[in-house]
């Protein structure tokens, strides 16, 4: 039977809260629990130091996330628990990945591009307070994933452009050493919730309006009764539409129990009490956690023993394979054989790439065999239209670029004739797969 790896990371940036619970925590048990699965766990502290200058506060957030996780049921038995700064396999990754990326690909990175059109918008240089760790963040995350080879990572849609780019990375060091990285995928799990925070916007540490996951139970009801509402009187229909309380509610309810608050804001609950179900519902499946998560917290050399024993299962398999691209790429023993053969494998081609960005639009690109960017389109509302237009240009090359107008671009220094040929190799490709099969 084959094994599919998954792999999931945590920022130790701050306290967990009920959104990373039932966004990350909770499934990531869950699947791990899976046959046929090789689950990969990991505490991103280098992460961390993006974002966050206090020591302190990335070492008590590393011990509450992993207090969390286990809390909550993970077994460190079943899959690789790590801390990522305990695999030093991991930033060496990061400067090989560097070394094959172009800067063009960082460039469009969607964190990077909201701290420049922020620093535009406000008159200042465009690079303003933007360090090069934000800058080079999706290769370390990219080196997260491929140092294991990650089949599927789960994510939001906000990060599927990182996978996107993980991807590039893969397929620009195989292009150039040889087959030695899986292409992995974004695995999108539309039935994870998105808890709204106390303010109705996205729960998140940068708004300051998290519920901790671990609260005490009288805090836990004193923040649960801070979440903002309308003014409707109890007696007058609630809307559950757009409702934080509705929604947090939600993803902690059964689907009868959903039901039957739907029906409460219908008939007029009264928002304290409708906040008091809230309360209880949450504190139901916490609650038997609390005690578990506070032993971990009183104990952290047992969590530093279990992160160490998880860090030693990953570099069973890091240690290895960091070996074997080390040679790949000629850092190797000098009496070592060097490598004199030509390649067999099949000549690469350009490819087209297909992707939905978190708007809901689509869009595709065109890479170089080497992983230049070559075109990228506008904007499509519908896969479909995306499909035939890049159909338009695999069978009728330059001349269909030319009558698409702004809705594909070349993309920065890249020439006509480096587009045209990259159509012409893959219409000639398809040519000579279609002569073979009728040959067969």
């Amino acid at each position: 039977m084959s094994i599919t790896r998954f792999l999931t990371g945590i920022t130790t940036s701050g306290t967990p809260h009920l959104g990373n619970y039932v966004g990350s925590i909770r499934p990531s048990v869950q699947a791990s629990l899976r046959g046929g699965v090789q689950s990969f766990y990991f505490l991103a502290d280098y992460h961390a130091l993006i974002k966050v200058d206090e020591p302190a506060r990335i070492q008590r957030s590393t011990l509450e996330i992993a207090a969390s996780w286990l809390a909550a049921g993970l077994d460190p038995e079943r899959v690789v628990f790590y801390r990522q700064s305990d695999v030093p396999e991991i930033p060496e990754l990061t400067w090989f990945l560097t070394c094959v990326l172009g800067k063009g690909v960082l460039n469009r990175a969607h964190a990077y591009k909201a701290a420049v059109d922020k620093n535009t918008a406000a008159g200042t240089d465009a690079d303003a307070d933007v360090s090069a760790g934000l800058f080079m963040y999706p290769v370390l995350m990219g080196a997260d994933i491929l140092m294991f080879n990650a089949h599927k990572v789960p994510v939001g849609r906000d990060q599927v452009q990182h996978i996107e780019m993980a991807r590039d990375m893969a397929n620009s060091f195989n292009h150039r050493y040889g087959q030695h990285f899986v292409a992995p995928e974004a695995v999108i799990e539309e039935s994870v919730a998105t808890l709204p925070g106390l303010d109705g916007r996205k729960m998140s540490k940068s708004y300051d309006n998290t519920i901790p996951l671990f609260a005490t139970r009288e805090q836990l009801h004193k923040l649960i009764n801070s979440i903002v509402t309308d003014s409707r009187a109890p007696g007058e229909p609630k809307s559950t539409e757009g409702s934080a309380l509705f929604q947090i509610y939600q993803a902690f309810a059964s689907a009868d129990e959903t039901v039957h608050l739907r029906q409460a804001f219908a008939d007029g609950i009264g928002w304290g009490d409708a906040k008091q179900a809230v309360f209880e519902r949450i504190d139901l499946e916490i609650a038997p956690m609390r005690a578990a998560y506070q032993a971990l917290i009183n104990d952290p050399a047992r969590i530093e023993a279990i992160l160490l024993a998880g860090a030693a299962k990953a570099r069973a398999i890091a240690t290895p394979f960091m070996g074997q691209l080390r040679h790949a790429v000629g850092l190797r023993h000098l009496d070592a054989q060097a490598d004199t053969g030509k390649k067999t494998a099949k000549v690469a081609l350009p490819v087209f790439k297909q992707y939905r960005e978190a708007d809901g639009q689509f869009f595709f690109k065109l890479q170089a065999a080497d992983g230049r960017l070559l075109l990228q389109s506008g904007a499509f509302a519908s896969p479909k239209v995306a499909g035939q237009t890049i159909a338009a240009l695999q069978t009728q090359g330059i001349s269909a670029l030319q009558e698409l107008g702004q809705q594909v671009l070349l993309a920065d220094a890249v020439q006509d004739s480096e587009v045209e040929a990259a159509l012409q190799a893959l219409m000639d490709a398809k040519t000579r797969q279609a002569t073979v099969t009728i040959a067969a």
